[in-house]
C-alpha cells in the first residue's frame, strides 16, 4: 500500500499512532513502527527534556523503523519548557514530529533546521490551511469523532476530510473514528493519504496500560464516550465512566466552571488512574470508535488485518459498485 504518507514518512502502511498522554511510551511507539505504521513517543509524558531523550533512545533500541515524537502545546504554556522539549527532539536525531494543540509557529524553525518532518493536528480546515502556510509537511485533520480535544466546530470526518482535501495540498491524515479496514478505505476515498488512530491502539497487546482498561474498551460500544467541558467552550471527548459522568453533573450546576471540576480532568489524575488500574477513576480520552473494537490484537495483527480488509474492499465492494 503506497500513498503520499508512506512515501514521505518511509513507512509500510499509511497508519499513524497519534500522541497519547501516559501511553505514548517506547513500548507503544516501537510496536506500531515494527508493525509497519508510524509510532509516536509522547514528549510530555516524560517529566523533562532529558528524560525524553532517554525514552527516544529506549525506543530506538526497540525498533529500526521510523518513529516520531508528539509535542502537544497545552493552554498553560508557562508551565512547560516547550523550547527545551523542541530542542531535545531536534537534537535526538528523530526525523518526524507531530505537533498539536496551540499554534506551532515559533517551534517550526527549530524542527526545520534539523530536517524534521512536521505533522500538525488540526480540527478545522482553516487551521490546516494556516499550518500548511507555516511550513507543516503533513496535516492530521481531527473530526468531531476524535478522542481528546475535537475542536468546537462539530464537523464529522465524512464532510471534514473531503473539505480539507479540497484546500490542503500537503499529505493529509484522517483522525477520529478510525479503527478498522473500512475506516482506512473510507479515509482514502474521502481524499486522505492515511489515518491517525489513538483509541484503537489502546486496545492492543503492547499498549502500556492495565488490562482493566483494555477490557473496559472492549466491553463498550459506540455510545461509550461523552463530551465534557462544553460548558466552558473547551470540549473534550472521554470515556463514559464514573469520573466523566461526575464532571457532567457538576457542569449542570449554575455558575460551575473549571475550578469546580478541574481536579477531575487533570493530566495527573489520568496518570494516577492508569497506575492504579482503575478505568473509573479518571476521564481518560476515548472516542466512539469503541464500537469497532472487538478484540485485543497485537499491533502487527491489527495493522495487517486493517490493510488486507481495506484492499479487499477496494477490489470487491467498491469495484463492483462503481466500475
Amino acid at each position: 500500500m503506497k500513498t503520499r504518507i508512506t512515501e514521505l514518512l518511509g513507512i509500510k502502511y499509511p497508519i499513524v499512532c497519534g500522541g497519547m498522554a501516559w501511553i505514548g511510551r517506547a513500548e507503544m511507539a516501537s510496536a506500531v513502527s515494527n508493525a509497519g505504521g508510524l509510532g509516536l513517543v509522547t514528549a510530555l509524558t516524560q517529566p523533562s527534556p532529558e528524560a525524553l531523550l532517554k525514552e527516544i533512545e529506549r525506543c530506538r533500541g526497540m525498533t529500526d523503523k521510523p518513529f516520531g515524537v508528539n509535542l502537544t502545546f497545552t493552554p498553560r504554556p508557562n508551565k512547560v519548557p516547550y523550547e527545551a522539549y523542541a530542542e531535545a527532539i531536534a537534537a535526538s536525531g528523530v526525523k518526524i514530529v507531530e505537533t498539536a494543540g496551540n499554534n506551532p509557529e515559533r517551534f517550526i524553525p527549530i524542527f526545520k533546521k534539523a530536517g524534521v518532518t512536521i505533522i500538525h493536528k488540526c480540527t478545522a480546515v482553516r487551521h490546516g490551511v494556516s499550518a500548511e502556510k507555516l511550513g507543516c509537511d503533513v496535516i492530521s485533520m481531527d473530526g468531531w469523532e476524535c478522542a481528546g480535544s475535537p475542536g468546537r466546530d462539530e464537523v464529522g470526518n465524512m464532510v471534514l476530510i473531503p473539505c480539507a482535501a479540497d484546500h490542503i495540498k500537503v499529505p493529509l491524515l484522517a483522525s477520529g473514528g478510525m479503527g478498522d479496514g473500512r475506516s482506512l478505505a473510507a479515509a482514502l476515498a474521502l481524499g486522505a493519504d492515511g489515518i491517525n488512530m489513538g483509541t484503537r491502539f489502546m486496545a492492543t497487546k503492547e499498549a502500556p496500560i492495565p488490562e482493566a482498561f483494555k477490557q473496559a474498551l472492549l466491553d463498550a460500544d459506540e455510545r461509550g464516550s461523552v463530551h465534557i467541558m462544553k460548558s466552558i467552550n473547551r470540549p473534550r471527548r472521554v470515556f463514559r465512566n464514573k469520573a466523566s459522568l461526575e464532571i457532567l453533573e457538576i457542569e449542570k450546576q449554575p455558575g460551575a466552571g473549571y475550578p469546580e471540576f478541574g481536579h477531575l480532568v487533570s493530566g495527573e489524575r489520568n496518570r494516577v488512574g492508569y497506575e492504579n488500574g482503575d478505568p473509573q477513576y479518571a476521564a481518560f480520552s476515548s472516542g466512539p470508535v469503541l464500537g469497532l473494537i472487538k478484540d485485543i490484537p497485537s499491533c502487527k495483527e491489527l495493522l495487517d488485518r486493517m490493510v488486507a480488509e481495506a484492499q479487499q474492499i477496494a477490489r470487491t465492494r467498491m469495484a463492483d459498485a462503481l466500475l
